[in-house]
């Protein structure tokens, strides 16, 4: 007997219109020429040094990965992450599931940020039709087309619509390359299951996003610059609508790591940027540290003089360039510290809101010279 699951086909999938939001992006966004508010001199001090290094990566071009939890998005911070990205000091974004979804949904509507306790309560919270729907269906489509995650939202946003297959086209390829490539067959068989079930019809879906210019994974696509996301199964509100695939997300997924594990292959001489990022950042660095060194050493390379700064509130009083406190000490299990104090390279830890941070950061780098100037 199988275990039961929840049929998730039954939940009633309310407008995101009707939702009352807490964030509204056009009053909310943080403008560039905001001061940063909060920060000591040696908080400055340090912030200068990580510009320093910055500009010293981009010279040598090596890679600036910054990865961020959703609250970056969520509190405002797109135009200072986009404005990063567009003058060439970050050649990599990365995020979780949550901050691609306030990302799209500002671009989309807006607004973002639901009262969590109170729709719970209701049987509401994140059964929001548009939201799954989209995205999801950008996955779907981006994963059948050779893109990541985040690369096949930001495509949906930056287009402003995408393009459903016909039938007749992925029946075709899923019997062409079953035997060359089965792989392929396969991402065809699942979106084609979706567009049956879904009755979809083929050619052009417009979706407009009338607030796009505030999409970080819209100007990242427009860029060429690899925006990825890391999600885990079950922590986004995404996961609730039927449009979801568990297959064809994790294709895209999968892409997205490997990007992401590229951009670490790169890393050394260069610049690792952790923002209010817990669980994410760390696991997927690590890992991926991990197999770039593997790759390193057989080539006969080192990977041991990249920089990284870790960025949250919560206050350290162990100085991380130590390495990892002993476990006695309550900083040991701030496990976002204590993972990158193991990665060698230089790691510097900073408590600070990442709104004041970044915006420090931007204000130090435009003094410089930006890549390709």
């Amino acid at each position: 007997m199988p275990y039961p699951q929840l049929d998730r086909s039954r939940v009633n999938m309310r407008p995101l219109r009707e939702r009352k939001n807490k964030k509204r992006i056009e009053q909310d966004h943080i403008a560039l020429d905001t001061q940063p508010r909060g920060l000591t001199p040696s908080d400055e001090r340090l912030i200068a040094e990580v510009a320093e290094r910055i500009e010293a990566s981009r010279a040598a071009d090596r890679s600036v990965m910054l990865a961020f939890g959703a609250h970056t998005i969520k509190n405002g911070l797109a135009p200072v992450l986009i404005e990063l990205i567009r003058r060439g000091w970050v050649t990599h974004l990365a995020t979780n599931g949550a901050g691609v979804i306030h990302d799209w949904e500002f671009a989309y509507l807006g607004e973002s940020s639901e009262d969590v306790r109170a729709n719970v309560a209701r049987g509401e919270f994140g059964n929001w039709h548009e939201t799954g729907f989209f995205i999801n269906l950008a996955i779907n489509v981006g994963a059948w087309e050779g893109r990541g995650y985040g690369e096949a939202v930001g495509a949906l946003i930056q287009r402003e619509g995408l393009e459903i297959p016909t039938p007749a086209r992925l029946e075709q390829e899923v019997r062409a390359v079953l035997k060359a490539d089965p792989a392929r067959a396969a991402a065809a068989a699942e979106l084609l299951g979706v567009i049956r079930r879904f009755e979809l019809e083929p050619g052009w879906l417009a979706v407009p996003h009338p607030f796009k210019e505030f999409s970080v994974q819209a100007a990242a696509f427009e860029l060429g610059v690899p925006s990825t996301d890391h999600p885990m199964f079950g922590h986004d509100i995404i996961y609730n609508h039927p449009m979801n695939n568990g297959a064809l997300l994790g294709r895209a997924a999968e892409r997205d790591f490997l990007r992401f594990a590229a951009g670490v292959d790169r890393i050394a001489g260069g610049v690792y940027l952790s923002l209010g990022s817990a669980v994410m950042s760390p696991m997927i660095f690590e890992k991926s540290l991990s197999m770039a060194r593997n790759l390193a050493m057989q080539g006969g390379r080192r990977i041991d003089d990249h920089y990284m700064l870790v960025v949250d509130l919560q206050p350290s009083h162990w100085d991380w360039r130590q390495g990892e406190p002993p476990e006695d000490n309550p900083d040991y299990y701030l496990r976002y510290c204590k993972t990158f104090a193991r990665m060698g390279g230089t790691m510097q830890y900073l408590s600070a809101d990442n709104r004041d941070f970044l915006l420090a950061l931007y204000r130090a780098l435009s003094g410089r010279r930006a890549p390709g100037e």
